[in-house]
C-alpha cells in the first residue's frame, strides 16, 4: 500500500482523509493500514472514518461505533434510507450494485466536503482494478479500469485507492488474522447474478492454466501502447505517414517532439 501511496502521490502533508468504512473485509484493512502508515509516514495527515448506514434491514448499527470507539479513531456515522430507495427503482432480477453505488458516491460526495476531507480513500484492490477492466471490456465497449486516484467532475473531491497494489487473497488472509468484526452486505450480496462475479469466475478459471494473469492484467494497466490501439483521438493515426525509425517513435511526435528532434538519436540506434 504504501508504494501505490507513493507512486501516485495519493497521501500529502496537511491532508484530511475520509476512510469509507462499509464494514466489510477490503475497508476494514484499508484503515487498519492507514492508520499504521499515518504513524511513520514523513508527512502528517488527519483520517476520519464515515460509515453510512443505508438502513440495510437487520445491518448491525452498535458494531463499527463500538470498534471504532475501541481503536481511538475519529468517526461519523452517516444514516440514509438508500435501501428502499434501491429496492423501488430497481425491476427485479436486476442488479442492485450500479443504482447503490451511485446513490451512495453522492452521499459521500457531500459528507467529505461538509467535514472538511480533501481525499476519500476507499477500499478497492488489484482484484476490483482488473475486474472492472474486462467488465468494460466485454460489456461497456471501453478500455478503462479504476484509477488509483481520480478527481470528481465537480472539481470538489479526489478519490484515492491505495489498496491499488493490493491483492484480495492477502486482504481476506490479513482480515481473518487481526480479526475485524465483518458486517456483509445483504443487498448486492446476495444476487448470483452480478457480472462481477461472473468475470471473477472467468479469472479465477483462467489462473489455473496461466498462474500470473492477475499480475498480467494489472501490469497492463500501467504499460499502455497508445500507438497499438484504435482511439484516434488518443493517438494522431491521420498524420501518421511512412519513414524512418518504428512505430513506437511516433509516441514523442504526440507529445511535441519534432522529426528532427529524434532523428539524430535513431540515426545513432541504428549504426
Amino acid at each position: 500500500m504504501g508504494e501505490a501511496i507513493a507512486d501516485f502521490a495519493m497521501i500529502e502533508d496537511g491532508d484530511r482523509v475520509m476512510v469509507c468504512l462499509s464494514g466489510g473485509k477490503d475497508s476494514h484493512t484499508l484503515l487498519d493500514l492507514l492508520l499504521d502508515v499515518q504513524l511513520r509516514a514523513p508527512v502528517r495527515f488527519e483520517l476520519l472514518a464515515v460509515n453510512l448506514d443505508q438502513k440495510q434491514p437487520n445491518f448491525p448499527a452498535d458494531v463499527l461505533p463500538a470498534y471504532l470507539h475501541e481503536r481511538r479513531v475519529p468517526f461519523k456515522i452517516v444514516e440514509r434510507d438508500t435501501y428502499s430507495i434501491v429496492k423501488r427503482l430497481v425491476p427485479d432480477g436486476k442488479t442492485f450494485c450500479s443504482v447503490c453505488s451511485r446513490l451512495r458516491r453522492g452521499i459521500l460526495y457531500n459528507i467529505a466536503v461538509e467535514e472538511g476531507c480533501n481525499k476519500i480513500a476507499l477500499g478497492h484492490h488489484a482484484d476490483d482494478i482488473i475486474t472492472t477492466l474486462l467488465l468494460n471490456l466485454f460489456f461497456v465497449g471501453s478500455l478503462k479500469a479504476m484509477p488509483p486516484k481520480l478527481r470528481s467532475n465537480d472539481g470538489r473531491n479526489m478519490v484515492i485507492r491505495p489498496l491499488a497494489y493490493c491483492w484480495e487473497r492477502d486482504i481476506s488472509e490479513y482480515a481473518t488474522q487481526r480479526e475485524f468484526p465483518i458486517i456483509p452486505c445483504d443487498l448486492c450480496g446476495s444476487q448470483s447474478n452480478l457480472k462481477r462475479a461472473r468475470v471473477n469466475r472467468l479469472i479465477s478459471e483462467l489462473e489455473q492454466e496461466i498462474p500470473h494473469i492477475r499480475s498480467s492484467m494489472l501490469n497492463a494497466v500501467g504499460n499502455v501502447a497508445p500507438s497499438q490501439l484504435l482511439d484516434h483521438q488518443l493517438f494522431d493515426f491521420k498524420n501518421l505517414q511512412t519513414g524512418f525509425g518504428d512505430i513506437e517513435a511516433e509516441l514523442d511526435l504526440a507529445v511535441g517532439h519534432t522529426d528532427e528532434d529524434l532523428r539524430p538519436a535513431l540515426v545513432s540506434l541504428s549504426r
